[in-house]
């Protein structure tokens, strides 16, 4: 048995914190759970911490050396076989292994035996290989979560928690439930940013296609018409010339030089700060920047739904959360959220604190603190975001059509007077 050290809240609300002793985390948990506290966090006490010192002994390093030895040495074969589970896995794939594991699951199959099965309706090589290795993890002795946590591409920081819990608490079948209704309603909401965006990008890059062939091909054939005659052109026609005679001039610098910016800001976004920064600049963009945020809310309102109504602690579950809502700068203030909790605030005066949620959802938020159905409550507050999702992509898909619309109309005119004004003026003084 180990110590833990834990804070939680009575049924009255009240903060308490003690110490217990349990065989895991996850024990330590459900028994506060039972006891009808509301855990807030769970640390290792010190025979737990007496149990990681030895852990940590320098026989366990020269082991890890060893293990990383055996690592650089493997042959091609093996590298690019470890390669592969990094590979792409769709989220239908997902989706669809997951109903697969719940129905399994549910009718009480062994683990080893339903991923056995499972390897041999896959058609992703990948996902096979991945299944594969879950599997003899097992048959060495993992628990499924800990075999899952080998491939943290395919599997995410909330699947891994929610499939733990599952395990220690019996209920791997509603775990896997659970987790099939998120990743059913993130392939709704990328759906329908689809849906919004499509037609937008379409029309913009045939604009594009469209104004590349005029302006190297087409426009330089009239440049060359109108120089054999001599005249004065007009501004609107000596602007465009000045523009094609530039793109063919230096279409490969363009070119490169447009390549170079892509993979530039790429990398700028794979750094810390720059992933802050742009996750915040995109709150602010004119049309979209307020249905980033609410896309982040509600992915952040149901995965801590789902934390909570699966017993994870708070401050455990908040740090899973602020991985999966896909913005850094919110994320950032769910962590900030997760530490008031464990100083001792309520969820509420933390909620207010972050500056995130409406009126509306800060009362639901405080609402369902006080009668102890806080994941209840959280999932509405889920609903009522995917909803305002629905609406905004509804009014973007709105919105853009005119706009583009009058660019369209914007370009047509601009190349009209260029093109046509000369011809229009060489036909006066010929007629003259």
């Amino acid at each position: 048995m180990a110590s833990f050290v834990y804070k939680a809240r009575n049924t009255s609300g009240a903060l308490v914190s003690g110490e217990l002793e349990a065989t895991t985390l996850d024990a330590a948990a459900s028994d506060l759970m039972q006891r009808g506290f509301t855990p807030i966090d769970i640390r290792p006490g010190s025979a737990s911490s007496r149990a990681t010192a030895r852990e940590h002994k320098p026989g366990a390093n020269r082991k890890t050396s060893t293990q990383s030895k055996s690592l650089a040495e493997r042959d091609v074969l093996e590298v690019f076989s470890a390669l592969l589970k990094y590979k792409k896995v769709s989220l239908n794939e997902l989706i669809i292994f997951t109903r697969q594991m719940q129905s399994l699951s549910k009718a009480g199959l062994p683990l080893d035996r339903a991923l056995h099965g499972l390897q041999g309706s896959v058609k992703n090589p990948a996902f096979k290989q991945v299944l594969q290795e879950i599997h003899q993890g097992l048959e060495s002795g993992l628990s499924l979560s800990a075999a899952m946590s080998k491939f943290p591409k395919v599997f995410s920081p909330l699947f891994l928690s929610m499939v733990d819990v599952g395990e220690n608490t019996g209920r791997l079948d509603m775990a896997f439930e659970q987790i099939g209704k998120f990743l059913q309603l993130e392939k709704n909401t990328r759906k329908q940013i689809k849906s919004a965006t499509r037609y937008p990008i379409f029309v913009m890059v045939t604009i594009a296609i469209a104004l590349a062939v005029i302006t190297y091909f087409v426009i330089p054939t009239f440049a060359e018409t109108f120089a054999r005659f001599g005249a004065e052109l007009p501004l609107e026609t000596r602007i465009l010339m000045a523009v094609s005679d530039f793109v063919v001039n230096w279409w490969q610098f363009l070119i490169g030089g447009s390549v170079a910016a892509i993979f530039g800001f790429r990398s700028w976004l794979r750094t810390d700060n720059g992933r802050l920064l742009w996750d915040d600049k995109k709150r602010s963009f004119p049309l979209v920047g307020h249905l980033f945020e609410q896309i982040a809310l509600a992915r952040f309102s149901r995965t801590f739904s789902m934390i909570l109504s699966a017993g994870v602690p708070i401050v455990h579950g908040m740090g899973v959360v602020a991985g999966t809502v896909g913005n850094r700068f919110i994320g950032d203030k769910v962590l900030a959220m997760r530490d008031g909790i464990s100083r001792g605030e309520s969820l509420y005066n933390t909620a207010v604190s972050a500056d995130l949620f409406t009126p509306l959802v800060l009362q639901m938020i405080a609402v369902g603190e006080e009668s102890g159905t806080i994941d209840q409550l959280l999932a509405e507050v889920a609903d009522f975001y995917d909803a305002e999702v629905e609406y905004e992509l509804k009014r973007l898909g709105e919105a853009i059509e005119p706009i583009l619309i009058m660019f369209i109309a914007g370009i047509v005119l601009i190349l009209a007077l260029g093109v046509f004004l000369p011809i229009w003026d060489l036909n006066t003084a010929v007629n003259r």
